[in-house]
C-alpha cells in the first residue's frame, strides 16, 4: 500500500505558517463567547441580545465569503492571508474607541470588522492547506491544521477569563471595560506583526491550480456537484450548533453548577476546548483507518447523545457532557470542509467561499437559543442543536460522496 505523506518537503514552511493561522481565528471566536457574558454583566444586555455578539461575528462570514474568494482568485493565497490579517488587526484596534463609548453597538461593529478578517482567513486557509500536498490527504491535512484552531479556542477563554471576567462589577463601566480595551490592543499589534512576517515567506507553486477542462469554470458548474451543495448546508448547521453551544456555556455552568462563578466557568470553557483538541488529534489519526464521512457520522451521533444528557441537568453528569460535546463536534468543521472540496480541482477556491458563508449559521442560531433560554431555561435551549446534528448525519451518510449532476 502506497504511503502518502501529509505534505511535501517543499511545502513545510508554508504549511506551518498556514496552520498557525487556524490558531489565530480560534482565539478570536472563542473570545467572543467570553465577551457575550461580559456584556451581559457590564452593559446590561439580555441573553437574547447577547446572542447578537455571535450574530456580528458569524454574520461577517456571510458578507465576506464571496468577496474574499474573489480577492483570493485575483491576488493569490498569500495576499489573501495578508488582507485577512490586516482586517483582523483593524477590528481589534476598534475595540479601543468602542470601550471608550461604552456602546454595545460599537463593540458589535468592531467584532464585525474583525470577523471579516477571520472570514477572509478561513476562505483562504482551507483550500490553501488542501493544496499543500496530495489531494488524497486533503481532509486529513485540514483536520491537522484545525487541531491548532482547537489550541486557539483553548487560549481564548483562558485569556478572557483572566483578563476580562476576573475584573467585572467594580461599579465603574470604564474600569470594567479597560481590560477589554488593553487586551484587544495587544491582539491587534500581534496580528499586524504576523501579517508583516508573512510578507517575506516565499510560497512554492501549488497543486490543483489548473482547470481540468483547460478553461476557467463557472459558479454554475460548481453547483452541479451535489456533495459541495450539501457541504454548504451541513456547514451552516454545524456552525449553528457550535455557536449556540459556546455562546451559553458559561450561562449553563453558572445556572446549574453550585458555587460556579463566571471566571471559573470561563476556565472550564477553556478545558472543554482541550476536549476539542483531543477530538481533532484522535480524529486525524483515525482517518488512517476509517473513512472521513463514516467518522463524521460516528462523532455526530455522539453529539446528539451529549445534548440529551445536557438537557437533563443531572449536575456533573450533564456538565461533563457539555464539556464532552466539544470532543464530538471537533472534527465536523474541517471534515465537512474537506469533503465539500473533494474532486473540485480548480473550483476549490470558489467552493471555499460558499462553504465559509455557511458559517452564517453561527450568527442566526445563538439569538434563537437565547430566546428559548429566556422563555424556558438554558438547558432546554441545548435541545436545539440536535436538529443541526441530524442534518450533518444525513450529509455524512448519504450526500458526502463526490457526485456531479
Amino acid at each position: 500500500m502506497e504511503k502518502i505523506p501529509l505534505t511535501e518537503r517543499k511545502y513545510i514552511a508554508t504549511f506551518t505558517f498556514v496552520t498557525s493561522l487556524f490558531m489565530l481565528w480560534g482565539i478570536a471566536i472563542s473570545m467572543g463567547d467570553v465577551l457575550n457574558r461580559h456584556f451581559q454583566k457590564v452593559l446590561g444586555v439580555t441573553l437574547g441580545e447577547s446572542g447578537l455578539v455571535q450574530f456580528s461575528i458569524f454574520g461577517a462570514y456571510a458578507v465576506m465569503g464571496i468577496p474574499a474568494g474573489i480577492f483570493m482568485n485575483r491576488f493569490g493565497y498569500k495576499n489573501g492571508v495578508i488582507f485577512g490579517l490586516c482586517l483582523y488587526a483593524i477590528g481589534a484596534f476598534l475595540f479601543i474607541p468602542a470601550a471608550g463609548a461604552e456602546s454595545f453597538g460599537f463593540f458589535r461593529i468592531a467584532l464585525f470588522v474583525l470577523a471579516c478578517g477571520l472570514a477572509t482567513l478561513e476562505t483562504v486557509a482551507h483550500p490553501f492547506s488542501a493544496a499543500l500536498g496530495d489531494e488524497r490527504k486533503s481532509e486529513q491535512r485540514i483536520n491537522f491544521s484545525q487541531t491548532f484552531n482547537a489550541i486557539g479556542t483553548i487560549i481564548g477563554p483562558l485569556l478572557g477569563g483572566f483578563f476580562i471576567l476576573s475584573e467585572v462589577n467594580t461599579g465603574d463601566t470604564q474600569t470594567d471595560l479597560m481590560s477589554v480595551k488593553l487586551l484587544y490592543a495587544v491582539i491587534g499589534a500581534v496580528v499586524l506583526a504576523i501579517a508583516a512576517a508573512f510578507w517575506f515567506i516565499k510560497v512554492p507553486p501549488l497543486h490543483e491550480r489548473v482547470s481540468i477542462t483547460g478553461k476557467d469554470r463557472s459558479y454554475r458548474e460548481l453547483f452541479q456537484y451535489r456533495h459541495f451543495r450539501w457541504a454548504v448546508v451541513a456547514q451552516f448547521f454545524n456552525v449553528a450548533a457550535q455557536g449556540g453551544t459556546w455562546a451559553f456555556f458559561i450561562n449553563y455552568a453558572v445556572r446549574y453548577m453550585p458555587g460556579m462563578t463566571d471566571e471559573r466557568a470561563a476556565y472550564y470553557f477553556g478545558l472543554s476546548m482541550v476536549m476539542m483538541l483531543a477530538g481533532r488529534i484522535i480524529g486525524t489519526y483515525l482517518m488512517n483507518f476509517i473513512s472521513a464521512n463514516k467518522l463524521l457520522a460516528i462523532y455526530t451521533s455522539g453529539s446528539i447523545v451529549f445534548c440529551l444528557l445536557i438537557w437533563q441537568t443531572w449536575g456533573w453528569v450533564s456538565f461533563v457532557s457539555l464539556i464532552g460535546l466539544q470532543f464530538t463536534f471537533s472534527i465536523m468543521f474541517p471534515t465537512i470542509f474537506g469533503l465539500g472540496l473533494k474532486n473540485l480541482h480548480d473550483l476549490k477556491e470558489k467552493a471555499s467561499s460558499f462553504i465559509v458563508m455557511g458559517v452564517v449559521g453561527g450568527a442566526l442560531f445563538p439569538p434563537l437559543m437565547g430566546q428559548v433560554a429566556d422563555k424556558f431555561d438554558v438547558a432546554t435551549a441545548y435541545l436545539m442543536p440536535i436538529i443541526c446534528y441530524v442534518v450533518i448525519l444525513v450529509f455524512a451518510l448519504r450526500f458526502s460522496k463526490p457526485t456531479q449532476e
